[in-house]
């Protein structure tokens, strides 16, 4: 026996050799004594010793046949998946469904259309059960239709029939004469002989497995009064003039179960008791890896219940194939292979549609068209055409931005497939071909994420490929599925993925960071961290620790960031070194030890390269922060200054603007106030431009505090800069900038003589400075409320 879509014919040869090596053996004999001695000796000679070869590659193959049947579990009998009784030949011939299950809602809604309706159509995907609800409403209301129920199925040898063949059938169930050729005059005449054979008669004709419009179209529309004509195909039958359609799905998950129940009651009784299907919770997991497809269920529900498989065995087996990464290998289990062999569906399909949904069901996620054309290797518009074929077959479903993605319930179908037909060599070279190309992709878009700012900073759309943000956002669930390795996986993550699949996590790292998605960029360092290719290459491992260390920082964890950049120095290059050294030196900077800081970061800067002129000025940025911090306002000066220029030429405009922000507490600390407030007026002039509000709140503070110090008759300008600074920085969890910024805030209020409000202020500045363990504001604070307390108490003596 062979599955759906087999021959029986490959078991013929061993036999034909082995007859005709037994005849080869009789005309030797007829031969040698009806010829003379030289026909005799020719006949010994040559026609013997082909004869043995004959008949003994007959036998071996033979042999190699059976061994291979067996192997694959096809010795077993046949299990009943055919829904429909064919009745002796006769009229009427409508055949009766076997063990017809649920569905009674379409059955229902099908016996009510027949009853006013002319021409009914049940539409739905390939061996979804069409054709079992239309011969089963057919029967239901067998009494309304007295004078005859007629069948046709419209298939031949699982071909379809022409629209000539279709009417030659007919004729010859009606009594009417044929078409007597394949003009439409013809047809017509033929169509025409059936309407006046069946008008005003009460007759329903079910014509079954319609594939294509041509087949039925001569009939359409029916005009007979009292004849109904039920219909039972596929999505191509949509629009048919005259037709009134009914769509049916797969059957639901409790229909499913009690088909693979009931087909297991039919099988012969195992031996081994098992339990029943109707309660058991694993049967209801395996329906839907088999995408609830009735005949699969029912093909799986026999032959378990035959074999006395148990249901979790089932399911372990179909979960495996399912779950198991496509670059491990795993032998196809009995019941997985009965999954697909049974999906009649899929085989319909042509050679190169199958392939691309197989290897579709590598991509977790809703994917465009450019990406499947990556996957699949094929040119695009190749690719287009079969993606209309696999919607139109219902295989594959459409998404927003032009995405396709199989549809969920065939998702693990397809993963069967694709395990059962691909070797791992091919899913090796889809998954490259795939990684590759995100990769690419993202690197481009990555790039140019610092170019156009934040998320939030345009009033301007782009088209879709040339929006970084508009990209990322779209296949962002793509990516973070292609990154994120499954459990188990990242370890014998193939090699020729792994380069690939490195670049892609950088570039995606680089958007979630622009993004502010820290858990999801954390995630992605962590699978780094975890893949051999991190222990086979330390740089690897440095560059993710450096992110991490970032991360931390983000998250105002210095002390955190301080122990995963020092892995990062450990690990990196000369030239990664210098990145991972600016940073630590920011974190120690965040954790008061400034002379560590300043070594970090003049370390970094000697070993960065001459033309990374932006990491240059980043370490300018963080030198001339740790050298003000430190004392040092003339040094630190030279250093911003730089890194302003730098920042300012390379077209940085955040970077421009945090080294201004300095520069304001610079030029405050050397008493240049006029330079100081040119500076801050500046930096919050390129912050209209960069949508960065934590940045932006810095600079905020920085230009209040200077004022107050500066210049105590700008009390109240003071005071709308730090108020609005505020409104940003409470947008955002606490930290110690908040504490600051309410710091100052209550003496600006303190300065224009609102005491009340100035000790509010400073009472919340020290509650922000306790929850984030800032102890230097919460001093402040606490000072601040104490002489605020003591100069009440003089006043009240006065």
């Amino acid at each position: 026996m062979t599955g759906p879509g087999g021959s029986r014919g490959g078991s013929r040869w061993p036999a034909l050799i082995a007859i005709g090596g037994v005849v080869g053996s009789v005309l030797a004999n007829v031969a040698s004594n009806l010829a003379g001695n030289v026909l005799s000796e020719l006949a010994a000679s040559v026609l013997g010793p082909v004869t043995i070869v004959l008949a003994s590659g007959g036998v071996v193959g033979y042999v190699v046949y059976e061994v291979r049947r067996r192997r694959a579990g096809r010795e077993v009998d046949p299990e009943p998946t055919e829904v429909l009784t064919i009745p002796a030949a006769g009229a009427p011939n409508l055949p009766y469904t076997a063990e017809f299950t649920g569905r009674e809602e379409h059955v229902d809604a099908l016996v009510g259309l027949l009853t006013r309706e002319h021409a009914v159509a049940v539409l739905g995907r390939r061996a979804v059960g069409t054709s079992a609800c239309a011969v089963q409403a057919a029967n239901e209301c067998r009494e309304d239709f007295p004078d005859g129920q007629y069948y046709l199925d419209l298939r031949r040898r699982g071909r379809p029939r022409s629209a000539r063949q279709v009417l030659t059938a007919l004729a010859r169930i009606l009594g009417t004469a044929p078409p007597t050729s394949g003009r439409p005059d013809a047809l017509a005449a033929a169509a025409d002989a059936l309407r006046g054979q069946l008008d005003g008669r009460k007759i329903v004709l079910v014509l079954d497995n319609v594939d294509r419009p041509e087949q039925v179209r001569p009939l359409l529309p029916p005009t007979a009064r009292t004849c109904r004509l039920l219909l039972a195909g596929g999505p191509a039958l949509v629009g048919l003039e005259g037709v009134v359609a009914h769509w049916i799905a797969e059957p639901g998950t409790s229909e499913a179960v009690e088909l693979f129940a009931t087909a297991g009651g039919a099988a012969p009784a195992a031996r081994v008791r098992r339990a029943d299907p109707r309660t058991d919770p694993a049967v209801r997991e395996i329906v839907d890896l088999c995408g609830r497809q009735p005949r699969t269920v029912r093909a799986l529900g026999y032959r378990t219940a035959q074999h006395g498989w148990r249901h979790s065995d089932v399911l372990d087996a179909l979960r495996r194939a399912v779950q198991t990464p496509p670059h491990q290998r795993l032998a196809v289990s009995p019941a997985a292979r009965l999954v697909t062999e049974r999906d009649i569906a899929y085989r319909v399909l042509p050679r190169q549609a199958r392939r691309l949904y197989r290897l579709m069901s590598l991509v977790p996620a809703p994917v465009d068209r450019p990406t499947i054309a990556a996957l699949a290797g094929r040119h695009p518009e190749l690719v287009t055409a079969l993606l209309d074929r696999l919607a139109a077959a219902a295989f594959v479903v459409g998404a927003p931005g032009d995405r396709y993605e199989i549809r969920p319930l065939l998702a693990g179908s397809a993963r069967l497939h694709l395990r059962d037909a691909d070797p791992v060599r091919a899913r090796v070279a889809a998954q490259a071909r795939l990684t590759r190309h995100l990769a690419r992709r993202a690197e481009r878009h990555a790039a140019n994420l610092a170019v156009l700012g934040s998320p939030g900073d345009r009033e301007w759309s782009l088209p879709l490929d040339d929006d970084p943000y508009g990209w990322f956002d779209l296949h962002q669930e793509l990516l973070l599925a292609v990154v994120r390795v499954p459990a188990g996986a990242k370890e014998t993550l193939p090699r020729r993925v792994r380069r690939w699949w490195f670049r892609l996590a950088v570039a995606l790292c680089g958007w979630l960071a622009y993004a502010d998605r820290l858990d999801e960029w954390e995630q992605v360092c962590r699978t780094v961290l975890a893949t051999p290719t991190a222990d086979d290459r330390p740089e690897i491992a440095g560059w993710a620790h450096n992110e991490l260390g970032v991360l931390r920082r983000r998250r105002h964890d210095p002390q955190g960031a301080a122990a995963a950049l020092t892995l990062a120095v450990n690990e990196r290059g000369r030239r990664g070194n210098a990145q991972a050294r600016m940073n630590l030196g920011l974190a120690l900077l965040d954790l008061g030890q400034l002379d560590d800081a300043v070594e970090h970061l003049e370390m970094s800067r000697r070993h960065r390269s001459g033309a990374d002129r932006a990491g240059h000025a980043l370490t300018d940025l963080g030198l001339g922060a740790a050298q003000l911090a430190r004392g040092e306002p003339d040094t630190a000066h030279h250093h911003l200054v730089r890194a302003a220029n730098t920042f300012r030429s390379v077209g940085d405009a955040r970077g421009y603007a945090a080294a201004l922000t300095n520069l304001v507490l610079v030029h405050a600390a050397l008493g240049e106030h006029l330079d100081a407030a040119q500076a801050w007026r500046a930096a919050l002039r390129e912050y209209e431009s960069v949508n960065d509000p934590t940045s932006r709140a810095t600079a905020l503070l920085n230009a209040g505090a200077t004022l107050l110090s500066s210049t105590p008759g700008q009390a109240r300008t003071a005071y709308e800069l730090l108020a609005e600074s505020r409104r940003l920085r409470e947008e955002t969890r606490p930290t110690a900038g908040l504490a600051r910024t309410l710091l100052y805030l209550g003496d600006a209020c303190a300065a224009l003589g609102d005491r009340a409000d100035a000790r509010r202020h400073w009472a919340d500045a020290a509650a922000v400075a306790e929850e984030v363990a800032d102890a230097q504001g919460l001093a402040a604070a606490d000072a601040r409320l104490g002489q605020a307390l003591k100069d009440d108490a003089d006043s009240r003596v006065t």
